[in-house]
């Protein structure tokens, strides 16, 4: 999980599985040793019960999963060896039996080479990667302006911070602006593409005084991005927000993005948007989206959610209701918002599948 106030590493580990790279949990590791004492010693309490040798054949394959190419040719050699030795009542393989587990072993061997080779390249990718989301997404302060902000982004594929969602929060001449999207794909083709929006963004919320022509600058930008590439598909959805001085208004702009959720006095309800076009597809030049102005009350909050939770399903296959769930939440402090609720998306055992990002705004002045 990515926080505003800054990265946790810590449960991006937690949330790596062990077939995309991460350390295998223990039991994988002991797998292989198991198997071989537990057959050489039911093979010695019922040494003419059954011939269990063949199990062996397993072991440098299950080897794979967890060693690299030395230990995995250390455990092929003692499988052959323990075929071999009279002692433990497994030395009745015929050639050909122990042809086989040879050539599984040698074979074992490559495929822990191979993968031990790709996940060293898929880490360094990964570091590469992260080094530069860090970069164009750097931890934001816990205030902007007379805005606190907090929030989490967590990807799609287990094991990485890279995804698709973006966000900023950035004080300027018109006031303090903020931007969530979401961005088609995954991995470093989608970093890109938030370097590139973000780039945009932050470029135009200086520069332009309409908060839909900031969203035209992004378009554009897309558009432009995609127009030199072949078979190109890029867009991105996005919510763009402008905070008044006094934070008693917020002005709210939606380019094919879930409308933001109001909390106010105990309750939830998502804002009664305009929604645009996406980015990316041109048209925002051509008939940009309307903007909506929206009076906040004293302790009122804005939280902003992508795809990957509005459409979380559980297993019945209904989707996570935010708005309700939020009502339920609504005691909750504005800092400990955001993974309350990703507490309770998992509590309710809804499956998130795509990237999952929150953005909780509140005016400073709010006693939350």
């Amino acid at each position: 999980m990515r926080s505003l106030r800054g990265w946790s590493p810590g449960r991006t580990r937690e949330r790596r599985g062990w077939l995309r790279g991460a350390p295998p949990p223990l039991w994988v590791r002991v797998l292989p040793v198991l198997l071989l004492i537990a057959v050489t010693l039911a093979t010695l309490v019922t040494p003419h019960a059954s011939d269990l040798g063949f199990l062996l054949g397993a072991i440098p394959p299950l080897a794979v999963l967890s060693y690299g190419p030395l230990a995995t040719a250390g455990l092929g050699v003692l499988v052959i060896v323990s075929l071999l030795l009279p002692v433990t009542h497994l030395d009745r393989p015929g050639d050909t039996d122990l042809l086989t587990i040879a050539f599984v072993a040698l074979l074992s061997v490559f495929v822990s080479y191979v993968r031990s080779h790709r996940d060293a390249q898929l880490d360094t990718e990964r570091e590469i990667g992260e080094a530069v989301q860090r970069a164009v997404m750097p931890p934001l302060p816990e205030r902007v302006g007379d805005l606190r902000c907090v929030g989490f982004s967590r990807a799609a594929q287990d094991g990485t911070l890279l995804g698709g969602d973006f966000f900023d929060v950035r004080d300027g001449p018109y006031g303090v602006r903020a931007v969530m999207g979401d961005v088609q794909g995954h991995g470093l083709s989608a970093v890109r593409t938030v370097v590139a929006l973000l780039g945009a963004f932050r470029e135009a919320a200086l520069d332009q005084r309409a908060l839909e022509a900031v969203a035209a600058r992004m378009d554009r930008r897309l558009v432009v991005d995609s127009s030199g590439v072949r078979h190109a598909e890029l867009f991105a959805t996005a919510v763009l927000l402008e905070f008044s001085a006094d934070t008693r208004t917020v002005r709210v702009v939606t380019c094919g993005h879930p409308p933001p959720v109001l909390l106010r006095a105990g309750g939830a309800r998502e804002l009664p948007v305009a929604p645009g076009p996406p980015l990316g597809i041109g048209l925002l030049g051509v008939e940009p989206p309307k903007e909506v102005t929206v009076t906040l009350d004293p302790g009122d909050r804005l939280l902003i959610a992508t795809d990957g939770l509005w459409e979380a399903r559980d297993t019945s296959g209904r989707f996570y209701p935010l708005p309700e769930r939020l009502a339920a939440l609504a005691n909750t402090g504005t800092a400990a918002l955001p993974d309350a609720l990703w507490e309770d998306v998992r509590h309710l055992g809804h499956r998130v599948d795509d990237d999952a990002s929150v953005l909780v705004l509140a005016p400073a002045s709010s006693p939350r």
